[in-house]
């Protein structure tokens, strides 16, 4: 067999893949590439489908694809591709099952979340009874003095209809300091051993960009933001590199498993970087890596860095800083009131000043930038600082991104427009936090997550779930975005509802335009990656109310099969 180089198959690839995000991309049907090199006509692999939904503008369906040394070969009818197999072709024919590319989340946490799966205790259940119980047991097993850790609670769906308390956890742990994570990251609730060995009392102030919650003058064991940076360092890590690196391969086979093929870890940590390395060599990843960098950026950016390094696999992306607060924990900063709370807008985790320093280094560096920001009043704060460094100091297509862009209003719009800005909007939390956003009411629930908004301004908006703080299921994602509804059936910001189309090619094309990946990944594309997913049946014609209950039957990456059920 004829070798051909991979820059010659890129080479050929380029010619049939367009760049566009809103366009699509292609411009052949069936298009065999490399048919220059003899030899080289033999699929490595075939799959048939009741239709394949490509995302490619040229091409939108098509009933078969073929697969060549990890990428698309060619795209077309089940005769067409038919004829490119051969004596060692790989065929799966899956009969009425429909095809998409491989789903992108463009804004999740799976490092920390795995090793937290494997580790701590999980208390992502419906009762604070059941929380207090599940604590208990693991301080049972856990030497007096240690700390018992929780993670993925969530305050709006508990049976006692109250969120959790210090005198809950200091009932259920009291010979060791303890702590519960809300799964939105932001807020933690705390024992009263732990506010001891803080030295945390009642009159203690406030930090900039934090809050110790109290009623009636007395700690409830709540803390917000940047308060939790005084119990950080008192809480030491038990991880290791080997337990990390097990975490990836656990939250990536699951991920895998919902139809997901690449992520982009929006704050990886340079433990992380070496969790996806140490697991990469193993050939333990079962998704693709666009790391945003936290804690090893700084490094990186002095020995050179910048966003891009790296392979189809894993590679080096934007750098990360937070804002403001939570949309799901009810602390990002707006510029008016929440529902019941006339004097509470919010909290900013980081001054106008400390946001315009950090994104001149970064960007005169030649990094992607993302911040996250939940509040208008955030939003415009970052757009000032991206509007500033690219009238002094421009750069073609940045690509910065604004991650969550919760609440927006139609000037915001414009400036995000003007700018190249990419938004990475929740895409599950219309679904799946309906409780939470009673506290934002109404009208200001036609404004967030406004997918609709962002596709009519031609805003190039990205996939982003947030795990653990929202579900990374994609279906579940494309039913959030379409109906706007909760599992009690409430409809939020009903005019931000979008169609099936528009949001699979959000969870799509979308995602790959946000790491500037749309060239290799995104659409079923001849010269693209072999990412693809198969469905029991089509987004298009389910009940909309049901599209997160269709089964995913195979997750394909690079023309390997990651997820079979």
């Amino acid at each position: 067999m004829k070798s051909v180089t991979r820059g010659q198959f890129l080479g050929a690839a380029a010619g049939t893949v367009g760049a566009g995000f809103l366009a699509g991309c292609g411009d052949g049907q069936g298009v065999v590439l490399r048919t220059g090199a003899s030899g080289l006509t033999t699929a490595d692999l075939i799959a048939h489908g009741r239709v394949i939904h490509t995302m490619d503008g040229a091409r939108p369906t098509a009933e078969s694809l073929a697969v060549k040394d990890g990428r698309f070969m060619a795209v077309g009818s089940r005769g067409e591709i038919d004829a490119l197999r051969g004596a060692g072709t790989q065929v799966f024919d899956h009969g009425d099952a429909v095809i998409t590319p491989g789903f992108i989340d463009a804004h999740t946490h799976p490092a920390g979340a795995g090793v937290r799966e494997l580790k701590d205790v999980n208390v992502d259940v419906r009762s604070i009874a059941e929380i207090k119980d599940r604590m208990a047991a693991r301080a049972r097993e856990t030497p007096p003095g240690e700390w018992i850790q929780g993670f993925k609670y969530d305050d709006t769906k508990l049976a006692e209809g109250r969120p959790l308390n210090r005198l809950d956890l200091d009932e259920a742990v009291p010979d060791h300091p303890a702590v519960v994570g809300h799964r939105g990251g932001h807020t933690s609730v705390y024992n009263s051993r732990a506010f001891a060995l803080a030295g945390i009392t009642a009159e203690t102030p406030d930090p900039f960009g934090g809050r110790f919650d109290r009623v009636d003058g007395e700690l409830t064991g709540l803390v917000a933001e940047r308060a939790n940076y005084v119990f950080s360092s008192l809480i030491p890590s038990t991880h290791t590199d080997d337990d990390r690196r097990a975490g990836v391969k656990l939250i990536t086979e699951l991920m895998a498993q919902a139809g997901l093929t690449s992520f982009h870890d929006a704050g990886t940590s340079s433990n992380s970087v070496r969790a996806y390395s140490a697991a990469y060599r193993n050939g333990e990843l079962s998704c693709r890596v666009y790391m945003m960098m936290r804690g090893a950026y700084e490094d990186m950016r002095q020995a050179g860095v910048s966003t891009g390094l790296g392979d189809e696999w894993l590679r080096v992306g934007g750098v990360k800083y937070g804002a403001d607060g939570s949309a799901s924990e009810r602390t990002m900063r707006m510029s008016t009131p929440y529902v019941g709370r006339p004097d509470d807008y919010g909290i900013l985790t980081m001054t106008p000043d400390a946001l315009h320093d950090v994104v001149e280094v970064a960007h005169r560096s030649g990094w992607q930038i993302g911040i996250h920001a939940n509040g208008d009043v955030t939003i415009g704060m970052v757009l000032d600082a991206y509007e500033r460094v690219q009238e002094l100091w421009p750069r073609p297509d940045p690509r910065h991104r604004i991650e969550h862009c919760s609440l927006v209003n139609p000037d915001l719009l414009a400036r995000i427009k003007a700018a190249g800005a990419v938004p990475t909007p929740f895409y599950t939390y219309a679904h799946y936090h309906g409780n939470k956003w009673v506290e934002y009411g109404p009208e200001k629930m036609e404004w967030m997550f406004a997918h609709r908004s962002f596709l009519d301004y031609e805003i190039p908006v990205a996939p982003a779930s947030d795990y653990t703080p929202g579900p990374y299921e994609p279906l579940m994602a494309i039913q959030s975005m379409v109906t706007r509804k909760d599992f009690d059936g409430r409809v939020w910001g009903s005019s931000q509802r979008i169609t099936v189309p528009e949001a699979m090619r959000i969870c799509t094309m979308g995602g790959a335009y946000a790491s500037f990946e749309e060239d290799i990944k995104g659409s079923v594309t001849a010269g693209k990656l072999a990412d693809f997913v198969v469905l029991a049946s089509d987004p298009h014609d389910a009940d909309p109310d049901a599209i997160k209950e269709i089964p995913v039957l195979r997750t394909v990456a690079g023309g390997r099969v990651t997820w079979e059920g």
